[in-house]
């Protein structure tokens, strides 16, 4: 399944270097990051409450997260994040390299 872009998330890259690449991410209501897979393992932290949905595989699961929740997730998973929210949400992706 495909998500349906009403306007692209806004990525801003806080940090760059040997260890690891830090960036945040802002979604407008609707705002997806687009189909992409990361080469390194990362964490996300969520700097405002959020609702997202994860496509993988066309499979889709939904999450809620609170400000200053965090999850992981290894390389290799080609997937989409959607905010399916009514609000703008936003968090910090931390690249390890």
């Amino acid at each position: 399944m495909a998500f349906v872009c009403t306007s692209p998330a806004v990525p801003t890259l806080l940090a760059d270097d040997e260890r690891v690449r830090i960036t945040r991410w802002d979604f407008e209501p609707g705002a997806t990051t687009g189909w992409h897979e990361h080469a390194m393992d990362y964490a996300i932290v969520f700097v405002t409450d959020g609702f997202m949905q994860i496509d993988v595989d066309g499979v889709v699961t939904e999450v809620r997260m609170r400000a200053g929740e965090a999850y992981s997730r290894p390389a290799g998973i080609r997937h989409d994040v959607k905010n399916a929210g009514e609000a703008k949400m936003s968090f910090v992706e931390v690249e390890m390299k």
